[in-house]
């Protein structure tokens, strides 16, 4: 959710799933956006080193750590960043998580837990940014992350029901939010070499090197080269959280160096 009037007061983001990978990358573009950044993840020592980063950036900076599943921490993170730094114009719901299993398989907790964690924690970060941008009166931005669909990937289908839901829910808040100026959209990767691309025994087994078992699993060659970091996404929600960006919303922009997961 993008806060589309121009201030002369920093703007300030929230970045969840913000400890490493997609979600670091974000974090450290919105700060040399010039924006101030809350970071959240489960994992207080890895935020700690993000938030330094940003810090040397000149940018302020909140460390909230708490599980984005459920909706007392949510509520606090937003009210903590408005206590903080002032104001909230871009909400960011990155943090996720991938189950591997095929239907068949899958035990109803590991649905659930994956649900939770992508699903609901997204509808819980539009939930509680909308309230406030809508009290701000100013507009604003939420961007939820929809990696690519899974369509070759037989073991993904909780993780890529999530990523389909998200989608909806996006299109669906967009038209609800949209005469109160806020933008909603979804960032959908390809394969990105973060920590959740990184199989270990079976990356060696498949080519070698992170993401060579999600590339397999994608239909990619192993030394093929749609796979990328970070930076590339970051890009992207960078230019959404503008406010120049006000013509773009309930859309679901897909960066996969050419692959069509869809």
């Amino acid at each position: 959710m993008n806060g589309h009037a121009y201030h002369t007061t920093p703007r300030v983001a929230i970045v969840t799933g913000a400890s490493k990978g997609i979600g670091h990358a974000i974090a450290l573009r919105l700060a040399d956006d010039g924006l101030d950044v809350t970071i959240n993840s489960r994992n207080a020592a890895e935020l700690e080193l993000v938030a330094a980063e940003i810090r040397a950036k000149g940018r302020k900076v909140l460390a909230f750590v708490g599980d984005v599943s459920d909706g007392d921490v949510v509520k606090g993170m937003v009210d903590r960043t408005v206590e903080v730094l002032g104001r909230l114009d871009v909400m960011v719901a990155n943090a996720g998580i991938f189950v591997s299993s095929r239907v068949v398989d899958m035990d109803i907790k590991d649905w659930n837990r994956c649900m939770d964690c992508n699903l609901a924690s997204t509808m819980l970060c539009y939930k509680y940014a909308a309230r406030q941008m809508i009290e701000q009166g100013e507009g604003g931005e939420s961007s939820g992350r929809r990696p690519f669909s899974g369509k070759r990937c037989p073991d993904s289908s909780a993780y890529v029901a999530t990523k389909f839901a998200i989608r909806g829910l996006t299109q669906c808040l967009a038209i609800e939010l949209a005469p109160h100026n806020i933008t909603v959209n979804t960032y959908a990767p390809g394969v990105i070499l973060t920590p959740m691309t990184d199989f270990g025994a079976l990356d060696q087994q498949y080519g070698g090197g992170p993401g060579a078992y999600t590339k397999h699993l994608a239909g990619i060659p192993p030394d093929g080269p749609h796979s990328a970091s970070g930076e590339p996404v970051a890009s992207v929600v960078s230019y959404l959280a503008k406010p120049e960006a006000y013509f773009i919303t309930g859309q679901s922009i897909v960066m996969d160096g050419g692959v069509v997961f869809s």
